[in-house]
């Protein structure tokens, strides 16, 4: 007789569609079951609570506040959490999670759980944050848990924070004039060989962890690297690129501004931590031997005592065209730790170009380009990058007029097989045999016989089109031989 009420047969579909429901979305039923647990378990625990206020006894802001709170806002946990605002970020389409009043959030650390709780209004009241941590677990882990907070917002500041190019610009009230530094460059998208890209990513990487492990052996925690090849081969867009990657503001030191070693060593004293300094050209301001600074100045710039003193958290680099009649004491190591060459463009570095600037992989004239450059023609990546840009619509154009431009301006300008090498060279070490060596290395300096067999096959091959000189040409290869 019961089942036979409507009544009844109603509430019972209803029963089981809610528990079909509730087993269906299992993350509901889940998340009901660990609150009740957990409600259960810290039945059984005393807590130990610690305020963090907002504005300490002097109304003044405390910082430690700012800190938990950038902290806590990059937990995934707040993801979980009832009740959470979401705010739009400084960067354009960025949307964050910020807390909420009287919002509870939880934390684990060390096997351990804690709890942080927002206290308060946000209009104009008073704001604290609480942190709960059980009371068997305070002695083993409260002082590593507030030095991991301080850890990562010190990371997330670093991550933030906008990047800052310094001019020292002849101004009476400061010697460094800041602009904002928003330089697209990044180390993806410079043109470099992928093995060589990897390497200088590692090696950045290795730096910015390695603080202990520099004091540990006595030495500065700074490193400095020599880019070195032709105008335009990309040596400003990777300072650009490796700025970007590190987060570091970046100094642009113009040595020609420059009255006096005193004045050099004021400018090295007002650079802050975290930052790239940058002296281009050095190689072209040493050959005109300038009067005001000396040789030995700018060499302790480079790895002197004040350098050493003022120099922690510091990248710095320094860009020549060549370093052929550059005095060795500058490139020595400890003063130049990493020597990368940035050579003129082959066919692999044309390919990369090809690919950003034109989403090309492959293309029909790809075998002439390649064999153009076979022959030693080449173009800086600047050169080949302006004529992709400005026939970017048209692939196979930008492609005829990178050949053109090699048949013509490029005759000669890789320098043969010389041209080609590209290295990642550790300190200033040499072989036996006067080439540089170290950890990472590019080609040696010696062509190999394969190279000279491509490019006497070129040459056989072009003198072949020409009727009226190719027994010429063969006659006297074949005099040379014998």
């Amino acid at each position: 007789m019961i089942l036979s009420n409507p009544i009844f047969l109603v509430i019972v579909t209803i029963c089981i569609f809610v528990a079909i429901r509730v087993a269906l979305y299992r993350t509901g039923l889940v998340y009901i079951v660990k609150k009740w647990w957990w409600w259960f378990e810290d039945c059984f625990h005393v807590y130990q609570s610690f305020k963090v206020p907002k504005f300490n006894e002097s109304m003044q802001e405390n910082q430690l506040y700012g800190r938990v709170t950038d902290y806590l806002n990059s937990l995934t946990s707040i993801e979980e959490s009832d009740f959470t605002n979401l705010v739009t970020g400084k960067k354009p389409n960025e949307i964050v999670l910020h807390l909420d009043p009287n919002q509870t959030i939880e934390d684990d650390f060390l096997g351990a759980k804690v709890i942080w709780q927002t206290e308060g209004s946000g209009a104009g009241g008073s704001r604290n944050l609480v942190l709960k941590v059980r009371k068997a677990d305070k002695r083993r882990i409260l002082r590593p848990y507030l030095q991991h907070i301080h850890v990562v917002a010190d990371e997330l500041e670093q991550k933030k924070r906008e990047l800052k190019l310094y001019m020292n610009v002849d101004a009476p009230d400061r010697a460094w004039k800041p602009v904002p530094f928003t330089h697209p460059s990044t180390l993806e998208t410079i043109s470099m060989e992928s093995d060589l890209k990897s390497k200088v990513k590692s090696d950045l990487e290795s730096f910015l962890k390695a603080k202990q492990y520099y004091h540990r052996l006595g030495r500065v925690w700074k490193r400095s690297f020599l880019l070195y090849g032709p105008s335009g081969t990309g040596k400003s867009s990777f300072v650009a690129a490796m700025a970007n990657f590190l987060g570091y503001d970046v100094y642009d030191l113009d040595l020609s501004r420059v009255k006096d070693d005193s004045e050099l060593k004021i400018l090295l004293l007002q650079t802050t931590t975290k930052s790239v300094i940058v002296i281009e050209d050095l190689d072209r301001y040493l050959a005109e031997k300038p009067a005001g600074l000396s040789f030995s100045g700018i060499s302790n710039f480079m790895d002197g005592l004040l350098n050493s003193c003022c120099a922690e958290e510091r990248v710095m680099v320094f860009t020549m065209n060549s370093k052929d009649h550059v005095d060795p004491a500058f490139l020595r190591p400890g003063r130049i730790d990493v020597h990368i060459h940035f050579p003129l463009c082959d066919f692999g570095a044309f390919k990369n170009l090809a690919t950003s600037y034109l989403g090309v992989k492959e293309h029909k004239l790809f075998p002439q380009v390649e064999e153009i450059f076979l022959s030693g023609s080449s173009l800086s990546p600047a050169e080949i990058g302006e004529l992709m840009i400005a026939n970017r619509n048209s692939p196979s154009r930008a492609i005829k007029s990178v050949i053109t431009a090699l048949q013509t301006d490029g005759d000669g300008r890789g320098g043969g097989v010389f041209g080609r090498r590209v290295g990642f060279d550790i300190g200033s070490r040499k072989s036996e045999s006067g080439e540089p060596g170290g950890a990472f290395c590019g080609e040696g300096g010696v062509p190999a016989v394969r190279d000279i067999r491509k490019l006497y096959g070129f040459l056989r091959m072009k003198s072949s089109r020409s009727p009226s000189h190719s027994q010429s040409f063969d006659a006297d290869s074949a005099h040379r031989e014998g």
